[in-house]
């Protein structure tokens, strides 16, 4: 029970790792905020925490508008651990394929949000002397693959989390973030067992042959949310079985 007396807010929620977070963090002994866009499969998350003997606030919210940020904030109090998760692909590619207008909206749920939301706990947290907020990176965020929107935005949050660690240490707040590779969410499972082939030619770059699962990250926000982690203040930590630290990644052309 290792965040007893903990009230951590995760975007995202309604799935993968954002709903898998958020169960872990509840078992942990946190009292949870649930926020998503998504209201059913966000409801979906409180019930299964509920249902488990925890707390949990659903709150449905589009993270990537000003007003919605703050109305969630005025609703949640206490905020000890932010976890900025939510994410869209929606609309992405190559980049001389991609829409202003998917650009702008990828950039709004993926970056936006961080910038809303972090700016917002950071009020709470420099008035409570401690706090910790995790980001979401990727680890296109390091190689160039592909989803140009989605890649400038995990890149944006890498530096961002640099920035606040350096400005909010001072006031007890740690922020680090986390750099997925392939996780095995509900969509990607869908995604991938519907083209075997593709997932047997991108599982042979990950060194132990095997993509990740959503507990790898859930685990991985665990430990720096804790005090375990109390020195560790603007890091990005990889989570991708080695994906990004042992070869270089075939160049993918439009």
């Amino acid at each position: 029970m290792r965040l007893t007396g903990k009230r951590a807010l995760i975007t995202g929620t309604a799935t993968g790792i954002g709903r898998e977070t958020a169960l872990l963090f509840a078992g942990e002994g946190a009292e949870i905020i649930a926020a998503d866009c998504d209201e059913l499969n966000n409801l979906v998350t409180c019930q299964m925490i509920r249902e488990a003997g925890h707390s949990c606030q659903c709150i449905t919210a589009d993270i990537s508008k000003e007003d919605d940020v703050l109305k969630l904030f005025s609703q949640v109090g206490r905020i000890d651990i932010l976890i900025n998760n939510a994410a869209s692909v929606h609309g992405d590619g190559f980049l001389t394929d991609l829409s202003a207008d998917a650009w702008d909206n990828i950039l709004a749920i993926c970056l936006r949000s961080v910038f809303l939301c972090s700016r917002e706990a950071i009020k709470q947290m420099m008035k409570q002397g401690h706090g910790a907020i995790i980001n979401l990176s990727s680890a296109n965020a390091t190689v160039g693959i592909n989803l140009a929107a989605y890649t400038a935005s995990k890149g944006g949050i890498e530096s961002l989390t640099r920035l606040i660690a350096a400005h909010y240490a001072s006031f007890g707040i740690r922020t680090n973030s986390i750099s997925p590779g392939t996780i095995m969410s509900e969509n990607s499972a869908q995604f991938y067992n519907a083209r075997p082939e593709l997932a047997a030619d991108l599982k042979r770059l990950y060194p132990g042959g095997e993509f990740g699962h959503v507990r790898d990250i859930a685990a991985t926000a665990l430990f720096l949310a804790t005090d375990e982690a109390r020195f560790i203040n603007g890091a990005n930590v990889p989570v991708d079985g080695g994906l990004t630290s042992t070869r270089r990644l075939p160049s993918i052309a439009p």
